[in-house]
């Protein structure tokens, strides 16, 4: 896909989601309210080098873990906002490779685990590249499990009393589910709820409260998937919709209540747990098309991807305050 064709794409994600976003019930249809407090740039990213950030981890010094999509990198970003490059995958031997529905190959989910390891997601469109990767302290990626070249590994989740990862694939509308170590994944959902639309389909992820949440950008959904017994999955229940466009999320630590990043529209919105939908940060608060939020505490993380605007990639931080 090329440059323009992809954000002709995006646009029409845009367009699609104003119109869905009008028609949604009264119920889920959102209200700028304003529960962040101190909102502020903490990093600019170099956008003609490729660091469009799409996804992110936190450790405990207040430190973010990002991934750079187009540049396939992996970077630090220590709490005074310097950004340090980890690593770098591989790019694919045939340069014109790229996984469908994107134009090049791309770095997405990403996970830091106590011990310091750092897991990613890469789309790379090829059979030897496309899959989980793992970066240890000092050392150099390597990939622990392989998935489809033919799909987009997006959304990753860990659940830490499992030792399981649950890996959520934009195109082929499926929940993959692979062992902390690695090794073989294994098909968890493939739940019509995951389907895309014609772009992007299963996206964000991650594991609360006895569930797999997964978003679903085409469709504008928020999904609760169970875990049962055995690692089984259960129904998808619609938690939240008219989101088109939204991508991955965060629980504030109130119940069920989250922070979703919403790209093509560009804002950020709070999902409560009874599934209404407010709008909490727009582009006049420096939003870029945000693909990700995190939350430690009351700090908040959102970063920006500038995909369609093709303007400052960058890294907001925020406090959650006010009545919620």
């Amino acid at each position: 896909m090329s440059q323009r064709k992809f954000k002709l794409t995006l646009a029409a994600v845009a367009l699609a989601a104003t119109t869905f976003v009008t028609a949604a019930p009264a119920g889920a249809a959102p209200v700028t309210g304003r529960p962040l407090t101190d909102v502020r740039i903490a990093a600019h990213f170099d956008l003609a080098a490729g660091q469009q950030a799409e996804n992110i981890s936190l450790s405990p010094d207040g430190s973010a873990y990002v991934t750079f999509a187009r540049s396939r990198q992996v970077a630090r970003v220590d709490a005074r906002g310097t950004t340090r490059i980890l690593a770098t995958l591989p790019a694919p031997a045939d340069g014109g490779a790229h996984p469908p529905a994107l134009d090049a190959p791309m770095a997405t989910g990403i996970v830091r685990t106590s011990d310091g390891t750092v897991y990613v997601l890469y789309a790379a469109g090829t059979a030897d590249l496309t899959g989980l990767w793992r970066i240890r302290p000092g050392g150099a990626p390597r990939r622990i499990a392989a998935l489809p070249a033919d799909g987009v590994p997006n959304g990753l989740a860990l659940d830490p009393h499992a030792k399981r990862f649950y890996i959520a694939d934009s195109v082929l509308g499926t929940v993959w589910t692979v062992p902390v170590g690695g090794g073989t994944p294994t098909a968890w959902s493939t739940a019509p709820e995951l389907a895309s639309a014609g772009f992007l389909g299963a996206n964000g992820a991650k594991v609360h409260d006895g569930a797999l949440w997964v978003t679903n950008l085409d469709r504008g959904t928020l999904l609760r998937i169970p875990i049962r017994a055995g690692n089984r999955a259960g129904t998808p229940q619609v938690k939240a919709s008219g989101l088109v466009g939204i991508d991955d999320i965060a629980f504030t630590g109130n119940g069920d209540e989250l922070l979703a990043a919403v790209n093509a529209p560009n804002r950020v919105v709070r999902v409560r747990s009874d599934g209404a939908v407010s709008t909490v940060l727009v582009a006049g608060d420096g939003l870029q098309n945000p693909t990700s939020v995190a939350v430690r505490g009351r700090e908040v993380y959102v970063l920006s991807a500038a995909f369609f605007t093709a303007a400052d990639p960058n890294l907001l931080r925020a406090r959650l305050g006010g009545r919620r």
